[in-house]
């Protein structure tokens, strides 16, 4: 909570040291057109195209999990088929999470190309520009840095909406009478 609070202190003296005034979403939309034209709207969207693979990953490995987790369920044979149980559910919890640590860990390097690409007045002008420029210059572990806060957003979150999903599905599925 500390670090929290030490953080939006610092923000606040950031924007009260630079002079800039806070801005609601149509003065932030009015602003960029007139800098940077229609194409400020689009910065970064390639970038946006990688992170989809990031989501690819995500279900692939979840789909996985879950498609072993049902066979193991089915094997050992404690309840009957279709009926579902906490463990059911809290294995759906894990394997969400797992897979989003999973494919968080190898897509991230877009987010932070995305990032940069978004910079305002930056040097950095193409997804492959950016990736080079930032590999020479900051070396390959810059691809990485803030992945840590990323996962401690990204994975609570997934786990939840898709063991929320799951939940749903097995309570809106026709069940046999």
């Amino acid at each position: 909570m500390r670090c929290v609070l030490y953080l939006m202190s610092y923000l606040l003296y950031f924007i009260r040291v630079r002079g800039s005034k806070q801005m609601n979403a149509l003065q932030c939309a009015r602003y960029v057109y007139r800098t940077e034209g229609i194409r400020g709207f689009y910065r970064g969207l390639t970038a946006s195209y990688a992170g989809i693979s990031e989501t690819i990953i995500c279900f692939v490995i979840y789909e996985g999990l879950k498609k072993n987790l049902e066979e193991m369920h089915l094997s050992a044979g404690n309840s009957s088929a279709g009926e579902k149980t906490t463990a059911n559910f809290l294995g759906l919890m894990f394997a969400a999470a797992f897979s989003k640590g999973c494919a968080s860990c190898i897509a991230y390097p877009h987010e932070v190309i995305r990032t940069r690409l978004r910079e305002e007045g930056s040097k950095y002008k193409t997804f492959c520009q950016t990736a080079r420029l930032v590999a020479r210059e900051e070396g390959y572990a810059a691809f990485y840095r803030g992945l840590l806060a990323q996962l401690f957003r990204q994975i609570p979150n997934t786990a939840i909406v898709l063991s929320t999903y799951e939940l749903l599905v097995y309570f809106l599925r026709d069940k046999p009478k």
